[in-house]
């Protein structure tokens, strides 16, 4: 297998390793009908593994496939327009479409070919507003419905638009911006249910959906979606991902080499697997070297993997926590995981209860409760629950956030006397 870097991005084709088995799940719902809802925590490779399920799908050619990236969008009528821009491969939708650019069908559908996606997305958003995107967006929809084949409707980061229509850009949750984020839900959930076996859809996103809705006590819109949860690699597969690249690479990676990588992440997330091979072959480029060693797996972990550098790479772990819980739950939650790393990798009930206790103590009254931002650090898999607590559920971002919170940290029980 000649398996290569994946350099931080999505992947598909011969650089897309292992996950037939979700692979073929996927292909079934679709074939189905049925929408679904691809969760995981971080850097699981969601995104790539629905980016080879489309690629797949259209070498088959039983459907037409659309990916939509929602990360820039900031209101419905964006969403909108993102979605028709997206839908530009699908030819037959724009034949009938032909009000948005005002002309005919033919002449559509050629102009709509000669457009670059920049200028395409700006001509599309001169005619969606906030007054008219839930017509323009059943047109859509309508159009996709009624081509030639059933159409595979991804749409990556819908939990950031979501949440960015909850709580805008001071993470201020209002009645009003609640409003917005319902009406926009109900939209899609219409269309959903109008056109599922035409239109199934898979969504997907860095952040978790189910926690931004039971946030804003708007769980039910997601119930059109059926969850399904990508699991990291297990240890074994690891071991082949690993094993494949440095054979891409001309590196002599024996198997206890790659058995103690996999043990120092403690979770296999394909990003930090493929994270610390680059890592490794970086250092042994350097020191002119094409085979490693047991010992080199302390020196890279350390130096490289948790150096500067490598932290670049976990620096999003903290930066969408924010984003998810505004300014006052990201606080309990950099607490919280830091008393964590700072307990030896485990928050314990007493250390929770003590938490709120503190919480409960200060003059600002604090209005996020505990319980839900645990719930948001557990379902995007920063903690595992335990029988008494919880614990970090990746070994990297364990060492991460010890090496980079725990300095001058005052633990809970310490503030409270």
């Amino acid at each position: 297998m000649n398996l290569r870097k994946a350099g931080g991005n999505w992947v598909e084709g011969d650089r897309f390793f292992d996950r037939e088995v979700e692979i073929e799940a996927l292909m079934e719902r679709v074939g189905d009908g049925i929408h679904t809802l691809v969760t995981a925590q971080r850097r699981m490779g969601k995104t790539s593994l629905v980016r080879e399920l489309l690629r797949r799908l259209r070498v088959q050619g039983d459907f037409a496939t659309v990916f939509v990236d929602l990360e820039d969008a900031v209101t419905a009528a964006d969403a909108v327009v993102e979605i028709a821009a997206a839908a530009r491969g699908v030819r037959s939708t724009w034949g009938r479409m032909t009000d948005w650019i005002g002309q005919s069908s033919s002449a559509a559908v050629d102009r709509i070919e000669e457009l670059g996606m920049s200028e395409l997305r700006v001509k599309l958003r001169a005619r969606v507003d906030a007054g008219n995107w839930r017509t323009k967006g059943d047109a859509v929809f309508a159009s996709l419905a009624e081509s030639g084949r059933p159409v595979v409707l991804a749409i990556d980061e819908l939990p950031i638009l979501v949440n960015r229509l909850l709580q805008g850009h001071d993470f201020e949750m209002t009645p009003e911006r609640r409003r917005d984020a319902d009406e926009f839900l109900s939209w899609l959930r219409k269309n959903g249910q109008a056109h599922g076996r035409r239109i199934p859809m898979i969504v997907s996103g860095s952040v978790g959906l189910e926690p931004i809705l039971k946030r804003a006590e708007l769980s039910a819109h997601a119930n059109i979606f059926a969850p399904f949860d990508l699991k990291p690699w297990d240890e074994e597969t690891a071991i082949e991902c690993l094993g494949a690249l440095a054979g891409s690479y001309d590196l002599q990676l024996p198997e206890e080499v790659c058995r103690r990588m996999c043990r120092r992440l403690r979770c296999c997330v394909p990003q930090h697997v493929q994270q610390f091979f680059d890592k490794f072959h970086e250092y042994l480029r350097r020191a002119g070297r094409r085979e490693a060693t047991p010992d080199d797996v302390s020196q890279v972990y350390s130096q490289e993997m948790l150096g500067v550098r490598g932290q670049i790479h976990l620096e999003h772990y903290e930066s969408r926590l924010r984003m998810v819980l505004g300014d006052e739950g990201y606080s309990v939650a950099i607490d919280l995981l830091t008393e964590t790393a700072a307990g030896g990798g485990v928050l314990g009930e007493q250390s929770i209860a003590q938490c709120g206790a503190y919480l409960s103590s200060l003059p600002d009254r604090v209005t996020v409760r505990v319980a839900d931002v645990l719930h948001v650090l557990e379902h995007d898999g920063y903690l595992a629950r335990l029988e008494d607590g919880y614990r970090f559920v990746s070994g990297l971002v364990e060492d991460w956030w010890r090496g980079r919170h725990s300095h001058g940290f005052v633990p809970f029980d310490r503030r409270l006397n």
